[in-house]
């Protein structure tokens, strides 16, 4: 019977996918406006809903005056990098033809062909994976406008009413084992503000660095690479990739190989720089997950969603260690003396679970 549950339970999550899905973007847009609730909240002894009206205000002028900073000259900048990509792909397939027509064990191969095309099949293919996993959700129309505005009907209710919610899941749970439950809810709630909070500032970051820097070394169209740079970071290893060989090939396909080679030692310098020195000084407290586990989680969830599971498989591997370190590593096997492996900092120290009764 057990065994039958379980697996009508799996089948009707799977059937559901795509709300549950719409669900946890909810929470993680939830978990923002409450952090910056309950900081208004607490501070100045506002009624909920009055910071939560002011979170949402507050948070829509500042991407208001944002985007009428930056937006025009971005939308500008992108449109001639849009333009001239061909252009700088025939120039980057040259450029790599020349070098590998200098050494003899490259010569016979496809990159020493100016005509081969392997520079503009590889932005292709990168090109086609996004169009494939995005295409459903613009062809949708009325669908993805209802479905968008569920999501932000949910997050509202969710940070005006935090409570009741954890109450119903708790509801839910068996009594002898709801301590644990609220264990969780509360480790999990707080790992995905720690999240919310460091990505927020890793973007921001990252693409100031990045346009100053691009700027100095006068790279064309510095400003939409900053901007990318800040986007892609919501993408662990893969976007750090990206956002710093994307522009160091615009400039190698011009045929200054230094310049390039300076835009990639920016690239690095600037993320080793924000990983090692910014966050830890704007960040009280952070995530720090296994690589290789989220390395996988980027790979097997944009496999799964595609371009939406490439933005929430850090989150989603954040909450999947909560629960393993809570109930598996806690309850079932009861063992308190391991460091939890999710890894919420907070000042330097550690959070053990605590024991309760095993499952």
């Amino acid at each position: 019977m057990a065994l039958f549950v379980a697996a009508l339970v799996v089948w009707f999550v799977l059937r559901v996918f795509e709300v549950v899905l719409l669900v946890f973007l909810a929470v993680l847009a939830a978990v923002y406006l409450s952090a910056i609730t309950d900081l208004l909240e607490q501070r100045f002894r506002m009624p909920r809903w009055a910071g939560l009206v002011c979170a949402v205000v507050g948070s829509l002028v500042i991407l208001a005056g944002a985007g009428a900073l930056i937006l025009p000259p971005v939308i500008d900048q992108t449109q001639a990098l849009i333009s001239a990509l061909p252009q700088s792909f025939a120039d980057l397939q040259g450029v790599i033809a020349r070098w590998a027509g200098r050494y003899p064990v490259l010569r016979r191969t496809v990159l020493a062909d100016p005509a081969s095309g392997i520079a503009v099949r590889l932005i292709d293919d990168a090109v086609n994976y996004m169009r494939g996993s995005l295409l459903p959700y613009v062809r949708a129309g009325g669908r993805l406008f209802i479905e968008a505005a569920s999501v932000i009907v949910m997050a509202l209710y969710l940070a005006r009413q935090p409570a009741i919610y954890r109450a119903g899941v708790l509801a839910l749970i068996a009594p002898r084992y709801r301590p644990v439950g609220a264990r969780v809810l509360d480790d999990a709630t707080a790992t995905l503000r720690a999240w919310v909070a460091g990505q927020l500032l890793d973007m921001i970051v990252l693409a100031v660095l990045t346009a100053m820097g691009l700027w100095l070394l006068d790279v064309p169209y510095w400003l939409a690479f900053a901007i990318f740079t800040g986007l892609a970071a919501i993408v662990p290893f893969f976007g750090t990739l990206l956002s710093t060989l994307l522009p160091a090939l615009f400039v190698l396909g011009s045929g200054d190989a230094l310049k390039a080679f300076a835009v990639v030692v920016l690239g690095v310098v600037i993320h080793v720089l924000e990983a090692n020195v910014v966050a830890p000084l704007i960040m009280e407290r952070k995530v720090a997950l296994p690589p290789v586990l989220t390395i996988a989680a980027v790979l097997v969830m944009g496999v799964l969603l595609g371009a939406v599971g490439l933005v929430v498989a850090v989150p989603v591997l954040a909450v999947a260690l909560v629960l393993v370190r809570h109930v598996l590593q806690g309850e079932i096997y009861g063992d308190s003396t391991i460091a939890e492996p999710a890894v919420l900092r907070t000042s330097g120290e550690f959070r053990i679970p605590r024991t309760g009764p095993r499952i």
